[in-house]
């Protein structure tokens, strides 16, 4: 039976996830990290798309895409296939490297939008890879801090929704959400 054919809706933001096969990880050192970051940018040029956020953590990623003229499908399989054969090479592996297709959910309004990228910007976090989003290399988060001249990321539509000082104001948003989860994770365990 033919698999359902995916939604997409031109000018539409997706949330993107993909999980390596087996929730084997993805990325085992830094040259892999940069690899796929390289890759994306090439993603990004050959199907015009905007990256409103992203977080790739050791076995599983997340990307805020916006589209253009061309469905995620189009951008994500060229850039996981080429990905996946990278991988493969170095590691002489043979096989899958990604478990299935890759997941997406269209945002479909701004509140959406927001939690979303708190969502995948305290990945790191919750999965105690660091203390502070801020301080994990792999997340497009330092970019919301303070102006990038970052040429892959496109913060302003996130950034546009939060008024005057908006980067000041997204950490804000971010650092709530870490200690509402923090204090929801105490609530939790006190009831043991």
């Amino acid at each position: 039976m033919p698999r359902p054919k995916r939604i997409w809706i031109p000018g539409a933001t997706y949330h993107i996830t993909a999980r390596g096969n087996r929730k084997s990880n993805l990325f085992r050192d830094k040259k892999d990290y940069q690899h796929y970051m390289e890759l994306l940018q090439k993603a990004l040029q050959r199907y015009p798309s905007d990256l409103h956020a992203y977080c790739l953590m050791p076995n599983h990623l997340h990307l805020i895409l916006g589209t253009i003229n061309h469905t995620p499908t189009d951008l994500i399989h060229y850039l996981h296939s080429v990905y996946a054969r990278y991988f493969n090479h170095r590691y002489d592996y043979v096989g899958h490297l990604f478990q299935g297709r890759f997941y997406s959910k269209q945002i479909r309004n701004h509140k959406q939008l927001l939690d979303t990228s708190a969502y995948i910007h305290l990945n790191p976090v919750k999965a105690n890879y660091t203390k502070l989003p801020e301080d994990y290399l792999w997340s497009s988060y330092g970019a919301f801090l303070a102006p990038s001249k970052s040429t892959i990321i496109h913060t302003d539509k996130i950034l546009s929704l939060l008024g005057e000082d908006p980067h000041h104001k997204y950490q804000l948003f971010v650092e709530t959400r870490r200690k509402i989860n923090e204090w929801n994770l105490i609530k939790h365990l006190d009831t043991f």
